[in-house]
């Protein structure tokens, strides 16, 4: 049954990296969807928020590989602003013609990016620190940023909901880059995001140089077996001081999400993302967080 189970995302996996293939190899001349980062989103994205005492950090989220800052979070996002959090997201590694689908830039520059987006979010919510959320891709990109962009002492704690730490062997598929002939130099020369995560790149090496983590943050990794996209799963683990990994499946064994799900819509993973932020009030995260 599990053979069953993963085989189907992996053909859907499968054509979404074939779409990626088309939009970077023939560009467009199409636009990003309406509704950029700024607008308002069910509570979230608006600059008038201000803190409170119970929730004093603002929350970051950071999406994943061909997803966006709307697509990503359409369901936690409102999770947590119904629980008090002023919330925001953005788009990262657009590339030129392509719609819709992000994360497919450098991630050193989309990590660029993310130190803009939070000293906005800083500068319009008075906070002297945030709280960053990211779902595979994005869960990886803020320890670019802590490292590499000062970002160190503007983040009190990251969580990263299966999120690529380590590179990933995608299911097996990552080694056709060096089988078929070309394959690495095209895609990362056209999507240089999704070379830049298989396992054993560049920038994963200089990534992971020196450690996983940096002092005085946080890090919780939220994870699944059943993960198809970054494998093997147990790779999204960081070691270090301040670091709690967390499988959904020791908390509700009968949750079968995947990649995708566990950041979009998996309330156990929700739950425990929760309890990351604030760890003085968490509750225990099982099988009754999905229907919470």
């Amino acid at each position: 049954m599990l053979r069953r189970l993963v085989r189907r995302p992996i053909k859907s996996l499968g054509a979404a990296l074939a779409l990626t293939v088309a939009l970077v190899a023939v560009p467009g001349t199409a636009t990003a969807a309406p509704g950029g980062a700024d607008v308002v989103r069910s509570g979230w994205n608006d600059f008038s928020c201000k803190p409170s005492a119970a929730h004093p950090r603002p929350v970051v989220l950071v999406h994943g590989t061909l997803e966006n800052a709307t697509s990503n979070w359409w369901s936690f996002a409102p999770y947590l602003v119904d629980r008090g959090y002023c919330v925001f997201s953005f788009d990262y590694g657009k590339l030129p013609g392509i719609p819709a689908f992000y994360g497919l830039g450098p991630v050193a520059k989309s990590a660029e990016q993310l130190a803009v987006d939070v000293d906005k979010v800083l500068a319009a919510t008075g906070a002297d620190k945030v709280d960053i959320v990211g779902h595979s891709q994005g869960g990886m990109i803020p320890r670019q940023y802590m490292k590499f962009n000062g970002g160190a002492t503007k983040v009190g704690a990251l969580v990263g909901i299966a999120p690529n730490n380590h590179g990933t062997t995608l299911s097996g598929i990552a080694k056709l880059l060096d089988v078929v002939p070309g394959a690495r130099g095209v895609i990362d020369g056209t999507a240089p995001g999704l070379t830049d995560q298989v396992v054993g790149s560049d920038f994963m090496k200089r990534l992971n140089e020196g450690g996983d983590t940096v002092p005085g943050v946080r890090y919780t990794v939220i994870a699944t077996r059943y993960d198809e996209v970054v494998t093997p799963w147990r790779t999204q683990f960081l070691s270090g001081p301040n670091v709690r990994n967390v499988v959904v499946q020791d908390l509700c064994p009968v949750d079968i999400s995947m990649h995708l799900t566990l950041g979009t819509i998996d309330r156990v993973a929700f739950h425990e993302a929760a309890n990351a932020l604030d760890p003085a009030n968490a509750t225990p995260a099982n099988c009754a967080s999905m229907v919470s």
